[in-house]
């Protein structure tokens, strides 16, 4: 069997610094998040009192991700929905619930990376996917360019609906109010025939 790791004893200081005992060095809650992210696990405690505060801390490293620009996962709802077990007569389930989510979440995550890396081979299979999806986006480009109707193209073989957004000339302006017309005088008859 695996012997398990003594988590890393950190301490925090009245002046709010962190100190980790491992490396002897201080540290920032962005160094801890690291930290949860490679799986090393840590236990903070309070310089003067002793006290574990790890679970304040966490939260404090959760707050600190949550704010930064496009890094949150926890929706509004189910922060609220968190804030009213507080004080509930089911706030004991809560945690044991939530774990269990997480658990399972993370070992559909692995599966799901698997099945990712059989699918599109090796270390290089999103690189693979992300190539097959630029394939089809830009063949589904030009098969919108093709079915795209003259006036859009710009009258000019090979254009694109995108290039038809900035006209290079007032000739070319011209050309496409001279289009326009047609068409306009085309459904007038259409209308006036029915």
């Amino acid at each position: 069997m695996a012997e398990e790791k003594e988590p890393v004893t950190i301490k925090k200081y009245a002046n709010r610094r962190l100190y980790n005992t491992g490396t002897s060095t201080y540290v920032t809650l962005e160094d801890l998040a690291v930290m949860v992210k490679n799986g090393e696990d840590f236990v903070v405690y309070d310089a003067k009192s002793s006290e574990d505060i790890t679970r304040s801390v966490l939260a404090q490293i959760i707050f600190e991700q949550e704010n930064k620009e496009g890094q949150s996962l926890l929706p509004i709802a189910f922060l609220r929905q968190l804030i009213r077990f507080y004080g509930d007569s089911m706030q004991m389930m809560v945690p044991s619930f939530l774990e269990q989510s997480m658990s399972s979440l993370t070992s559909q995550q692995g599966k799901f990376r698997e099945q990712i890396t059989q699918a599109f081979g090796g270390v290089g299979g999103l690189g693979s996917m992300e190539d097959h999806v630029r394939r089809n986006m830009e063949m589904f480009e030009k098969t919108f360019a093709m079915f795209a109707p003259p006036f859009v193209r710009g009258g000019k073989p090979g254009a694109t609906a995108a290039s038809a957004d900035k006209p290079q000339s007032a000739g070319e302006m011209d050309d496409l109010k001279r289009q326009l017309d047609e068409m306009q005088k085309k459904l007038d008859k259409l209308g006036s025939k029915e």
